[in-house]
């Protein structure tokens, strides 16, 4: 089968978005009466009609049997309001990330967003956490290492101020996905710039620290083939023969993997090539950043499975991409599919 790792409901009902601006607008605006969870009426058949006309349609179209499932990144926004803005904001995204899993059972996994905001400590995410494993059967939940919004006010990943979202996840054995949201930073293009430059420097953060050596089974994603990661391979190894750490082999490679969501050949490529085939993971983020057709080769850019099926790869390592590596990073996930016979 063919598991994409790394999927957001970015076509959600329009009366999610209406929601968030009324939450918004009373920020600032007495006149505006902050919303409700219950002010949001969204139906199943509206769940239905926005995955089956898009998601669902393109995971046909590809052959895509799977998609771990979580709410759309640029929406996330940490950086506006507090911490009790995210947190009502954040339970409304991953229930109705739960909901359009359990329409679909056999076609999406949930991930869960956290209910981070800009210097509040990170710990606070912890009981959002253990709601969207214990109740929605979570698989896994996006880390934003910026929850200010492109300013990078946030402590690296190695600080100790993360741990108790680390110790849950090991508890949970759950994974990961590093991924910042929208860049309010004009300097910071969101999907051009930030999400790569926040992948390059989670990497690096992790080279410098040694956070797999408290949390030894802990497993990272970072997204988008890794950022400027497996292009500048050489630099990262020689930083960390600088700053004494062992080789990225042992130091990072046993915790931490990249996804394909890299949308040209000679991208997947690099990445297959200097990334070893056991920590790359099948994904395209669709329907995400790049939504056009790429007129050189009349296919859509994120259509990233002829990618890899056009890459250098044995038969063994492209299932251990489309597959067996998501089912090892991912084990409640793996345990959701082998409980449906798959």
């Amino acid at each position: 089968m063919i598991i994409d790792c790394h999927g957001h409901y970015t076509t959600a009902p329009p009366a999610l978005e209406a929601w968030r601006g009324r939450q918004v607008a009373s920020l600032t605006d007495p006149a505006v009466t902050p919303p409700t969870p219950g002010d949001l009426r969204i139906s199943d058949e509206e769940l239905r009609e926005t995955v089956e006309s898009h998601q669902l349609r393109l995971m046909d179209e590809r052959g895509i049997d799977l998609t771990v499932f979580s709410p759309r990144a640029s929406f996330m926004a940490h950086h506006v309001g507090d911490f009790a803005t995210s947190s009502a904001w954040a339970a409304l995204c991953n229930e109705l990330v739960h909901r359009v899993s359990t329409l679909y059972p056999e076609r999406f996994a949930p991930a869960a967003m956290l209910p981070q905001s800009p210097g509040v400590a990170p710990a606070t995410c912890v009981p959002e956490l253990v709601r969207c494993v214990e109740e929605y059967g979570a698989v896994a939940v996006n880390l934003n290492p910026d929850p200010s919004g492109g300013h990078w006010t946030a402590p690296p990943l190695t600080d100790r101020s993360w741990y108790p979202v680390y110790e849950k996840m090991t508890e949970y054995d759950i994974p990961a996905m590093i991924h910042v949201s929208t860049s309010v930073n004009p300097a910071f293009h969101t999907t051009g710039a930030h999400y790569l430059n926040a992948d390059t420097t989670a990497f690096m953060q992790l080279v410098q620290g040694d956070l797999f050596k408290d949390f030894p089974t802990l497993k990272l994603i970072i997204p988008h083939g890794g950022g400027a990661v497996p292009y500048h391979w050489g630099r990262f190894r020689g930083l960390a023969m600088a700053l004494g750490k062992p080789a990225l082999e042992e130091h990072v490679l046993n915790n931490v993997f990249f996804d394909t969501c890299v949308y040209h050949q000679p991208g997947i490529d690099l990445l297959l090539d200097v990334v070893p085939a056991k920590n790359i993971l099948f994904a395209s983020e669709m329907i995400g950043a790049v939504r056009s057709v790429d007129p050189r080769t009349g296919f859509p850019f994120d259509d990233t499975r002829r990618y890899t099926e056009a890459a250098e790869l044995s038969a063994e390592d492209l299932a251990a991409v489309r597959e067996h590596n998501a089912r090892t990073v991912y084990p409640r996930l793996d345990a959701l599919l082998r409980r449906q016979g798959r």
